[in-house]
């Protein structure tokens, strides 16, 4: 297939120009997508504009300029429309976070270079080396909510998403070749119904070891973590940028309980003890006064199981190495994991923990029943 030219990208910021656009993005029979948050510079990371290219024009949907979007339900959901991604998963959490999209008939170039063995994954790497054409500066960790954006911004925002339909074409072919075209779409399948599932988890949580900690430092933690969810809410910053992760966990593991021993915590920057001191030693405060938290103990594994999960790992990466291919790309973590777990006893055991993944039980069930029996 080949490219249509570079011509201006239609840059969609009113409701009649997003309106006047959906036919031709639902006419099919394959649209490429891609979206920009601003995740490095919001409490609340949003999706700040959306790009989607056809065989005949580029289009910048700014979302930040309150259109209502709910016209593109019906693309993102139509069967008949295959949606191109580049690294999908991101994208799929982020819309349907945003504006509770549902996904039908998704085709994700990056995916489909792992299945087949690629070793360089990134998007300019891949048109680099596909069709020869120059990367462009990055731009990824740019301010995507600012308005207005920059010439520059939004000529890389259109590339993302224009070179995308003949590269699926491309890559399409060679999964056919390989005999891996119904892999692929096990794959994409699965991609369409990603959630992100973190959003109730507890705030301590966010914080890397925080199971190390003591019951009464982990309350202690989870204080300074609501702190700093206040203050990152209230400034409209990402957490980090407000305090990193790992100040946070020195605070809960000296819990100090004056401003004298906050300042001796070299996690915690002389800029950030001042600002935030009084606040630090408040939080501290109400977490050694809080009931302690104790963790939940996990059952411990039994041998057997231990046994059969690292035989499936072992299996699946022997079988990796001799495919050119990652291990989780024969068989997805959460399957193997069920697989240890319910230990299928036979075909039809088996076949039924295996549904979503057709053409790996079908290549890989007797291996699998060996493996674990």
């Amino acid at each position: 297939m080949k490219f249509h030219p570079l011509k201006p990208a239609k840059w969609i910021t009113d409701q009649s120009a997003l309106d006047s656009i959906i036919p031709a993005l639902s006419r099919g029979p394959c649209l490429a997508v891609d979206t920009e948050s601003n995740s490095l510079f919001a409490y609340q990371e949003q999706v700040c504009l959306i790009q989607f290219s056809t065989t005949d024009e580029d289009y910048l949907i700014d979302a930040r300029a309150g259109l209502d979007l709910s016209d593109l339900h019906s693309v993102f959901n139509d069967p008949d429309v295959e949606k191109i991604f580049h690294a999908a998963e991101y994208d799929v959490m982020c819309l349907r976070r945003d504006y509770g999209f549902g996904f039908n008939n998704l085709f994700d170039t990056m995916q489909a270079a792992r299945i087949l063995g690629f070793k360089h994954l990134g998007l300019s790497i891949m048109l680099e080396d596909q069709f020869h054409i120059e990367p462009v500066r990055s731009f990824q960790k740019a301010n995507w909510g600012k308005r207005p954006l920059t010439h520059d911004m939004r000529q890389y925002a259109r590339l993302d998403t224009h070179y995308l339909i003949p590269l699926r074409e491309r890559l399409d072919e060679q999964l056919r070749r390989s005999g891996l075209h119904e892999l692929a779409q096990e794959d994409f399948q699965r991609l369409c119904r990603v959630e992100n599932n973190n959003n109730n988890a507890p705030l301590y949580t966010q914080i890397s070891g925080f199971h190390h900690l003591s019951p009464q430092q982990i309350s202690v933690l989870d204080a300074l973590c609501c702190y700093r969810d206040e203050l990152a809410s209230k400034f409209n910053r990402p957490l980090f940028k407000v305090i990193g992760a790992r100040a946070l966990y020195a605070l809960a593991e000296a819990s100090p309980r004056t401003i004298d021993a906050l300042e001796t915590i070299e996690a915690l920057s002389p800029r950030l003890a001042k600002r935030y001191g009084h606040g630090l030693i408040a939080a501290v405060k109400r977490g050694l006064e809080a009931p302690p938290i104790v963790l939940p103990r996990h059952k411990r594994s039994s041998p057997a199981y231990i046994r059969r999960l690292e035989g499936l790992k072992l299996w699946r990466k022997k079988k990796g190495e001799a495919m050119g291919v990652q291990s989780d790309i024969i068989l997805p973590r959460d399957i193997l994991e069920d697989i240890a777990v319910r230990k299928p006893k036979d075909v039809p055991e088996l076949k039924e923990i295996m549904e979503e993944v057709p053409w790996r039980f079908k290549h890989f069930y007797g291996e699998i029943l060996q493996v674990i029996t």
